[in-house]
């Protein structure tokens, strides 16, 4: 029989968050239009803070992360059967049901991930097509990066990478997407602002939902003419909602009182990552831990898989997610 947990300890994800009550207030009270038609006030002040604080023209509120990232690479890929460069490792490329593909006719190259989500810039250059051979291969339109990285563990792109893959970008003639789900904790990690960790993207996705607290919702942000294309794609996708003030309320109070509380994040993680060293029949590179993302192994001499290890914390009250023979917090 299961035992009996007062209190349930939820580490499967950054997104298992509650809204606060200041965000219930805001969106109680949230000044409200049709954000199709461009009017809602609290859309457009959201909108008007993001493009701020990351050093872009415009702006523009999406439903999620993956709608952010798919309309992106749709706008810099307007030709189908156009290429994208990116991680083999990437969220885009795992994790958001190969929309990049499905929908946009886009075709994925894949690129290495280091350890710390970087790619090597030489491997990133030996990958885009000679345009000589457009007859016979795909287009290259665009390199995306990840920042923070979350499958290598919540790792930092730093402002010197990211720069780099940003000139080869223009040498090339091609657009830099970055997949900024995490950008605020890299900016906090790093103590460099969001504008300078983005400089050289033609074009970001920020999730509002994740580490800053908010209950729906991402932010894409670019020059005015990429906004102004997003905006249809959004249409087109579903992701029209009129009066969305009510949700950009809630993410207005999140980037306002929470960006700070991701130190807080990063610190707790790095204790339950040195909690965790300490015991036996567990591998955990702790020194390695940038963020908020925990990733340990369960050895295979220990007397109890990672499944089954899964199932007991449940039991007591504390949910985590298993990947293969690791355990992600």
């Amino acid at each position: 029989m299961a035992k009996m947990v007062s209190r349930t300890v939820d580490l499967r994800s950054d997104t298992v968050t509650k809204p606060t009550e200041a965000m219930r207030a805001a969106m109680a009270a949230a000044d409200v239009d049709d954000d199709v038609l461009g009017n809602d006030p609290t859309a457009l002040r959201l909108e008007t803070e993001m493009a701020r604080i990351t050093g872009k023209d415009a702006a523009l509120f999406v439903p999620s992360g993956t709608m952010g990232n798919l309309i992106s690479v749709l706008v810099h890929c307007d030709i189908r059967g156009s290429e994208v460069i990116l991680g083999d490792n990437a969220h885009i490329h795992i994790y958001e049901n190969g929309g990049i593909s499905t929908i946009g006719g886009v075709y994925p190259r894949t690129v290495k991930n280091n350890q710390d989500g970087t790619m090597d810039i030489d491997l990133i250059e030996a990958a885009i097509r000679d345009p000589r051979e457009v007859l016979f291969e795909p287009t290259t339109r665009l390199i995306c990066l990840e920042n923070t990285h979350a499958n290598t563990g919540g790792k930092c792109l730093s402002v010197e990478y990211t720069d780099k893959v940003g000139e080869l970008a223009k040498k090339h003639g091609l657009k830099l997407h970055i997949d900024g789900a995490r950008i605020f904790n890299a900016s906090v990690a790093l103590g460099i602002p969001v504008h300078r960790l983005v400089q050289a993207a033609d074009s970001v996705s920020v999730c509002l939902s994740k580490g800053l607290g908010a209950p729906v919702g991402s932010v894409i942000v670019g020059s005015k003419s990429f906004i102004a294309k997003a905006k249809i794609l959004r249409k087109t996708l579903g992701g029209g909602m009129r009066q969305v003030g009510i949700l950009c309320a809630a993410a207005l109070v999140a980037v306002q009182e929470n960006v700070e509380k991701l130190k807080g994040d990063h610190k707790n993680a790095k204790i339950l990552a040195e909690g965790l060293n300490q015991m036996k029949g567990i591998r955990i590179d702790v020194a390695s831990m940038e963020t908020n993302i925990i990733f340990f192994e369960v050895e295979e001499s220990s007397t109890i898989t990672a499944g089954k290890l899964c199932e007991y914390l449940e039991e007591h009250g504390v949910l985590v997610l298993q990947e293969s023979s690791s355990i992600k917090l």
